[in-house]
Parts: C-alpha cells; structure tokens; sequence
C-alpha cells in the first residue's frame, strides 16, 4: 500500500514495503537507482554496477530484509533497505563495550536517493519507513567517513558514531552510527 507525502516541491506519491520474496522483482530498479546516484563513480571498482549487484543479492537473502521504495508519480526515486543483523556480528560490536542491554539491531545497508530527488526530505522519509515497525532496540548503518554531509545528516536523526571499520580491502574507511530505533 503507498504512502503519500510531500517533500521540497517533489509528490513523493507512494512509499511500497518490500521482502525478500520480492528481490527478484525490484533487483533491477534497485540497480538502476544505484547507476543514477553513482553515475560520477562508475570507474571506482566499489561503485560499479556489478558489484552493487552482488550486495543487492547477498542482502535481500537475508531472514528478515525489508526495503521501501519511494516513488513519484510511478517513478521509482530512492530506496532504503537492510535486515536485522546476526547477534555477535553486529558492526558496533567491535566500539561497543560492554554492550547494550538489547542488543538487536537493524543493519541500514542502503539508503540512496536519485539526484534529481536529493535534498527534497525523501531520504528522511524513506529511513522512517524502513525503521517505523521494527522490532530491534537498534539501528546501526555505516557512512564512508570522508563524507561528513551525510554523517551530520544521521546524526540530526539521532545516529552516533561510535567507531570506524573497512569491511572490505576495496571499500573507503566507514563510520560506524548508531541509534534507538525508536527516538522522542
């Protein structure tokens, strides 16, 4: 069912929930929506379309993936997704200590935004309805740490840093932020 909103001058008309018994059916929009916020990228071997596809599959594999898309007049803007993290693997696991006292958590893999859509209040939007029900105490995401844009931008929806990693020798250095899922 959709979900009308405004934002910045742009209808975002719907907002769709998605799981992992709809993957196939998105995998391509959400690789199209990639291309479009990576275009500049493309010759960065992380950024590529290829590899963006192996992290589209390896998540909506995942127990428990969700993803919401927004959209605007039927065209697919942005999206957010992830899935609820294995307990012990948490990526705070490593900053955190001693832990916290319910430690389940919402790993936020993905959140992209079209350009033509950045800066309009979708991401906002589209981060609260991928949380809103969830049923983990926590939501942790990473943030490339070069990028302190997008690190202000979580932590004015209450994300915390509280470390750093490098999942993969050909990723950037991340932030890693987290918070309640549900804040007053």
């Amino acid at each position: 069912m959709g979900i009308p909103f405004f934002g910045g001058g742009f209808l975002i008309t719907e907002l769709r929930h998605f799981t992992t018994d709809d993957a196939g059916g998105i995998r391509t929009m959400l690789l199209d929506i990639h291309d479009d916020c990576y275009a500049d990228q493309q010759d960065d071997p992380f950024h590529t379309r290829d590899r963006f596809s192996w992290f589209v599959d390896n998540w909506s594999a995942h127990p428990g993936f969700a993803c919401v898309v927004g959209y605007d007049d039927g065209e697919a803007v942005g999206f957010a997704y992830g899935a609820p993290a294995a307990e012990g693997q948490e990526w705070w696991r490593d900053s955190i200590n001693p832990p916290p006292t319910d430690p389940r958590t919402f790993a936020l893999s993905e959140l992209m935004v079209r350009p033509k859509w950045r800066k309009t209040g979708v991401s906002e939007k589209l981060h609260q309805a991928l949380l809103g029900e969830r049923p983990e105490a926590l939501a942790v995401l990473l943030v490339d740490s070069e990028h302190r844009k997008v690190q202000r931008l979580y932590e004015s929806w209450q994300y915390e840093k509280v470390g750093e990693q490098q999942p993969f020798p050909d990723s950037p250095r991340f932030a890693v932020m987290l918070r309640a899922v549900r804040t007053t």
